[in-house]
């Protein structure tokens, strides 16, 4: 292994101490597997290999992670693992539209302030903090935590339905409004969706297609999201005919 000058300086860049974290490929410098037998550092490894697991994140930012957290005090790393671990074990998903709560009903479902008798129907939680952001709708929500995909094998038994279709038939709802994303998956949701409450005398809205097929809701920026909230219009309206 080569230890040259420019091996020690990414070994301080990285741990601010002897932990050897980077190796010199050919002409560039690469991020190496971190190998407990190699280094003794098993706990290391085991951290990388953990943050490695989330979404968008690979094995050069997962080292930068722990590294950063090495350089922690103890207190603030164990009020950050706390506050994961309390995350997983207390979250609970409200048992009137499914979004997460840390109750049983979500502080939007008892809001005296909000109008109850309009829901926006939206794939996940994102989408839900996505059009609070907007300040642009004071109805309810209902989750449906996912979108029908038969090719990943996703069918309405495996979604939010049955409840949505309760929540109508039992609480006087006027307008549903559907804010999914505009991509094949979220189209095929709303067509079922608009086929299953066709019987119940409300108004069936999606947002106005202000945003690009293809693209998902949580990435659309505000101002864009807001319009689309706003200036909503009947589904069948926005069929192609």
């Amino acid at each position: 292994m080569n230890e040259g000058p420019l091996w020690r300086r990414l070994s301080a860049e990285f741990l601010g101490s002897a932990f050897l974290a980077a190796v010199v490929v050919g002409s560039g410098i690469a991020a190496q597997r971190l190998s407990a037998g190699e280094t003794g550092l098993e706990l290391l490894e085991n951290a990388v290999a953990e943050f490695a697991k989330l979404p968008g994140v690979g094995q050069k930012t997962a080292l930068r992670l722990v590294l950063h957290l090495l350089n922690q005090d103890k207190g603030d790393v164990e009020k950050f693992s706390s506050s994961i671990s309390k995350l997983r074990n207390e979250i609970q998903f409200c048992r009137v539209c499914h979004n997460i709560s840390d109750q049983q009903v979500c502080e939007i479902c008892t809001s005296p302030k909000r109008d109850h008798t309009i829901i926006c129907v939206v794939e996940d939680t994102r989408d839900v903090m996505a059009i609070q952001n907007t300040d642009q709708y004071n109805g309810v929500y209902h989750v449906l935590g996912g979108l029908i995909s038969p090719m990943d094998g996703i069918g309405p038994s495996d979604l939010q339905v049955d409840t949505l279709v309760e929540r109508i038939k039992e609480n006087g709802i006027k307008e549903v409004i559907f804010a999914l994303s505009a991509t094949m998956e979220g189209d095929t949701t709303i067509f079922y969706l608009d086929k299953r409450l066709k019987s119940f005398d409300i108004t069936i809205s999606t947002i106005a297609r202000g945003i690009a097929f293809g693209g998902e809701l949580e990435y659309v920026d505000e101002i864009t999201l807001g319009r689309s909230i706003a200036t909503r219009v009947p589904y069948e309206n926005s069929l192609t005919k």
